[in-house]
């Protein structure tokens, strides 16, 4: 019997790309691969990439360079690419990398088993398309092996929002829902394999709108539904807007018991000139509102945020109505990026802020929101919590989890394993993570 085929994977940028991943590994299995944590050991190198970041697509090219020698040495290796970067680059991928093999985007990686058949044929196999036919679908049935107690299920793809520094439109289509039976069924799935913690991910998640019993659900409906799914413990999902945090998803974070009290809830800016020159059809005044709301359902939610400093036109006046919102909604955690341009983009052809200027802003945002996340995990100290453990931790009868809270917490305890929901009072606050012991 032949050895398997090993497969390495490269997975950049979100957690839907990690999700994807999975799904690209359980599609080559069946062309008989098996992961390997090695490119010097793989039959196939595949870098699920994404293009959000600076300089994404140059990032690629620049690690696709450093396999040039292991090519040589190994002809019969199969080098794809994967992902938005491979959705908005295409051709041009494989005009400047001769090395690559196959290329793919995010919406036909359930097609990789017949792309990587015509490269193994000799053909350069390229599909950027947007198909009709179903990827997950198509990979409906994963295999059985035993699971790590979290995992990530996407429920929606795409965004019809088009804010004006992003690309998703256009390299991820438009938003598409699944049906939610077939969620209920993957979640149910997942538990059976030793899941205890499934977020649900989308890129506007809280636009779901899937076809499910009496017509499309929202949402909230699906939350509901997955929290009678014995086993399961924990529901999140990210990532949001706020146009769509509906009013029954928000009565959802104070009445479902297995929805945990977090919620990441981009804004990107506090002025609502650049708010309107973003395109995100919200003000400041009406995000302040929906946290209020939110925060009147579930009092105790950890907020989390993005933003965006020296967007084209901004000012410092604007930066400091940034940094008034922060003050107001007091975030536990956020992501914070120097705007940067994304050819293709309505933004790509405006002015930018000096890079000097926007430097600075980004380093005095980036303060308080350091400020404000150690205020959160400091609060914390005194109260119990629920964490679930996910890892042994350096030290010898240690173990890692995650709180209810999404805090990192470290508990020393021979006696708790992986899979572990301990209720646990919180001893000591660190940089980024906590300390706790077991309570009573």
């Amino acid at each position: 019997m032949a050895d398997p085929k090993k497969l390495y994977i490269k997975t950049y940028g979100c957690q839907m790309n990690v999700y994807d991943s999975e799904r690209m590994a359980e599609a080559l299995g069946g062309a008989g691969y098996v992961e390997t944590q090695s490119p010097d050991d793989a039959d196939m190198i595949l870098l699920n990439t994404c293009h959000i970041r600076e300089k994404a697509a140059e990032k690629v090219y620049s690690e696709l360079g450093r396999f040039k020698g292991l090519k040589a040495e190994k002809p019969d290796l199969k080098i794809g690419v994967a992902g938005c970067v491979a959705q908005a680059e295409g051709e041009e991928i494989m005009r400047r990398q001769p090395l690559v093999d196959l290329v793919v985007g995010p919406q036909s990686y359930h097609r990789l088993p017949e792309l990587e058949a015509r490269a193994q044929g000799g053909e350069k196999a390229l599909d950027t398309d947007f198909p009709v036919d179903d990827k997950f679908d198509t990979l409906r049935h994963r295999p059985k092996a035993k699971r790590g107690p979290t995992a990530f299920l996407t429920v929606q793809e795409g965004c019809d929002k088009f804010c004006a520094f992003c690309v998703v439109p256009y390299t991820r289509g438009a938003e598409v829902s699944r049906p939610a039976a077939r969620i209920i069924e993957e979640a149910q799935d997942l538990v059976e394999r030793g899941v205890r913690e499934i977020t649900l991910l989308g890129q506007n998640v809280n636009a779901y709108h899937g076809a499910g019993e009496g017509g499309d659900w929202s949402l909230a409906r699906l939350i509901w539904a997955l929290n009678e799914i014995d086993g399961l413990e924990r529901i999140r999902f990210t990532t949001s807007h706020p146009n769509d945090m509906s009013d029954d998803l928000i009565e959802a974070h104070g009445t479902c018991e297995k929805l945990m009290p977090y919620l990441h809830l981009p804004v990107q800016s506090g002025s609502d000139k650049i708010l309107k020159r973003m395109n995100r059809a919200h003000t400041a005044e009406s995000y302040i509102r929906l946290i209020e709301r939110i925060r009147d359902a579930r009092p105790d939610i950890l907020l989390s945020g993005d933003f965006i400093v020296g967007f084209p036109e901004e000012t410092e006046e604007d930066f400091q109505a940034t940094m008034q919102l922060i003050r107001e909604v007091r975030y536990g955690y956020a992501y914070s990026f120097k705007y940067s341009t994304r050819p293709g983009t309505p933004a790509a052809e405006r002015p930018l802020v000096d890079d000097a200027e926007a430097s600075d802003r980004l380093y005095r945002l980036q303060a308080l929101i350091t400020e404000q996340q150690r205020a959160a995990q400091d609060a914390m100290v005194g109260r119990t919590v629920k964490v679930l453990f996910e890892k042994p931790g350096r030290l010898p009868g240690q173990m890692v989890g995650k709180s209810d809270y999404l805090h990192a917490v470290h508990v020393a305890d021979p006696a708790l394993s992986v899979g572990d929901i301990a209720e646990i009072e919180i001893i000591e606050s660190g940089a980024n993570s906590l300390s706790g012991r077991r309570a009573g």
